[in-house]
């Protein structure tokens, strides 16, 4: 059995999704938006996604108090461990104690335990957390696993966007409905949603499943995983953390973590479900790297073992946010994403409901070096930016609103990341989530993505009689879309020219084809987003085919043209006694 160094405790970030607003609109009238950050819009101790800062929502108790509370007792081994407390880790646990009600399960989480998602004093504080959309891969997994009407009774619905161009006064917004979409868009708090989650195993499962909250775990052995064929377990050390007071002015602020003290603890099936952190991932990556450097060349190239990295891209296209509570009138529809964009595309407004009374939530999308998205920026700036670009939001934003706006550090979108090309580490652990697809959170693909994968990951264990050939069937089946789910969508966030061919102009060639020849062409990457039954890798595939069918179409078009401009001067040539052609 091979052991693990122990890194130090990783930053802690989780990745939600959002909206690209600009080239959402460039694209005309396409998908409402999916997700939106509002994490943290008034709090100094926080620049990161989600929830990346360790604040614990104030709340009368986690969950609700008529649940059980869970245990604070850490056995010494479990059937199953799962790192990550948040959607796809909890989800994860309700599947395995469906699956075997016999099995004794573990999760384990960094962060403090989640509120009640019915404590409204939480939920009245806009500025504390931030917003996902589940879509019909997001909702199909809940749905799977029986927790989808409690989520449900919990979100806000979303049919549609209106759209203000740039330029555009109050009354000059576009407002498009979603009405060919097959599913409505149910919008609510990521710790909402983390909340249900939890509430539902404390219900049903709270004898089975443990959750333990406020540690940090990492892996010492991943059992013998000199091939797939072993599945003999896997030894942690769990160590206990603390989170900064909620009130500091620390700009980072992490859970602080005994990592010296701790406790060992083995179980035969892990699953990695801690998010962008990638405190699993990074293990592995650097266990795979250890035991590669120790093979020879040959041993690399045929030793039937696929290696394992986490490819890491570099920004190029760059955007920070920040997010303002808006209160829209009563006379608004509460069930549309709202839209801006200023002139010259400086900044994108974006605003989805956080419940169906009118509270929304906004970001305001700019470059990292635009003077707005400066901490301690001039309130006055923002307030006639307001006036002048978005006429139509700027009421409904008192003054003191804007200045903590103005007042607060931008915060960061997350690089694209994706782990591959196996997402496994012998026969008893896997990735899924975050950890091995990170995205820009646009086109609500990550969070959904994130549930959608634990339902694979149910279909790959029942498919098969061991858990060795469950968890090489999972990484058979998800390696490549995490690939091809982040590699579609950098695609989309390239700058400038690069956008341009890789995204305007593919984008504008599939809307002339499909509406041409709808049997041979599919329909723009955005509507496959929203049907059913497709995967990433089909769509990557698909467009491929699109493309070199449009490319060639188009340049038997121009050579046509051409051989005949051709053909014509030399007609004309003739005619006029010109002996010598330029052709």
């Amino acid at each position: 059995m091979s052991s693990i160094p122990r890194p130090s405790p990783p930053l802690l970030f989780f990745v939600v999704d959002d909206t690209m607003a600009t080239r959402i609109l460039l694209a005309s009238a396409l998908l409402s938006v999916s997700a939106l950050l509002c994490a943290t819009a008034f709090s100094p101790v926080s620049s990161h996604v989600g929830r990346t800062v360790p604040l614990r929502l104030v709340s009368t108790s986690p969950a609700d108090a008529d649940t059980k509370s869970p245990t604070n007792e850490i056995s010494q081994s479990y059937d199953s461990i799962v790192v990550g407390g948040g959607p796809a880790g909890l989800l994860s646990a309700i599947m395995i104690a469906q699956r075997d009600s016999k099995q004794k399960v573990a999760v384990f989480d960094r962060l403090p335990a989640p509120p009640s998602p019915t404590d409204e004093k939480v939920w009245q504080q806009t500025d504390r957390y931030y917003l996902i959309g589940l879509g019909h891969r997001g909702q199909r997994a809940l749905d799977r696993f029986g927790v989808w009407d409690e989520v449900e009774a919990v979100s806000a619905p979303v049919v549609g966007r209106k759209d203000w161009q740039p330029g555009a006064k109050a009354d000059e917004g576009v407002e498009r409905l979603a009405a060919d979409k097959p599913t409505t868009t149910q919008v609510l708090p990521r710790d909402k949603l983390v909340g249900v989650l939890y509430k539902h195993i404390m219900d049903n499962y709270a004898d089975q499943v443990e959750l333990h909250y406020e540690y940090q775990v990492t892996p010492t052995s991943f059992g013998d995983e000199a091939d797939d064929s072993a599945a003999t377990g896997v030894t942690l050390s769990v160590s206990k953390c603390s989170t900064v007071d909620e009130t500091s002015t620390t700009p980072n602020p992490e859970a602080e973590c005994e990592v010296d003290t701790y406790q060992t603890v083995t179980g035969n099936f892990l699953i990695g479900a801690d998010g962008a952190a990638r405190g699993i991932a990074n293990a592995m990556e650097a266990n795979d790297s250890e035991r590669r450097s120790k093979q020879s060349a040959l041993q690399r190239l045929f030793g039937g073992v696929k290696p394992f990295k986490v490819k890491r891209f570099e920004d190029d296209n760059k955007r920070v946010y920040k997010t303002v509570p808006v209160k829209v009138p009563s006379d608004w529809r509460f069930d549309l994403n709202y839209s801006a964009r200023s002139k010259g595309n400086r900044i994108t407004f974006e605003a989805l409901p956080a419940d169906d009374q009118g509270t929304y939530c906004a970001l305001l999308l700019m470059k990292e070096d635009d003077e707005l998205a400066q901490p301690n920026s001039d309130p006055k700036q923002l307030h006639q930016f307001f006036d002048e670009e978005f006429q139509q939001f700027g009421p409904l934003i008192t003054d003191e609103t804007l200045a903590l706006v103005a007042e607060k550090p931008s915060s960061n979108l997350p690089a694209f990341r994706y782990a591959g090309p196996r997402i496994n580490e012998g026969g008893a652990t896997v990735l899924l989530g975050d950890a091995i697809h990170t995205v820009k959170p646009y086109f609500g693909l990550g969070a959904n993505t994130a549930l959608e994968d634990v339902s694979v990951l149910a279909d790959s264990l029942e498919e098969t009689s061991t858990l060795k050939d469950g968890v090489r069937a999972f990484s058979d089946k998800r390696a490549g879309e995490a690939n091809a789910l982040v590699t579609i969508s950098r695609n989309m966030d390239r700058p400038g020219k690069l956008g341009t061919a890789a995204f305007i102009i593919p984008l504008i060639l599939d809307g002339m084809f499909h509406k041409l020849a709808p049997r041979l062409f599919a329909p723009n990457m955005f509507a496959m987003f929203q049907k059913t039954g497709t995967s990433f890798r089909y769509m990557q595939a698909r467009k491929r085919f699109d493309r070199i069918a449009q490319l060639s179409i188009l340049g038997s078009i121009f050579y046509g043209m051409f051989s005949a401009a051709k053909s014509l001067v030399s007609v004309i040539a003739k005619k006029i006694g010109v002996v010598q052609l330029l052709f």
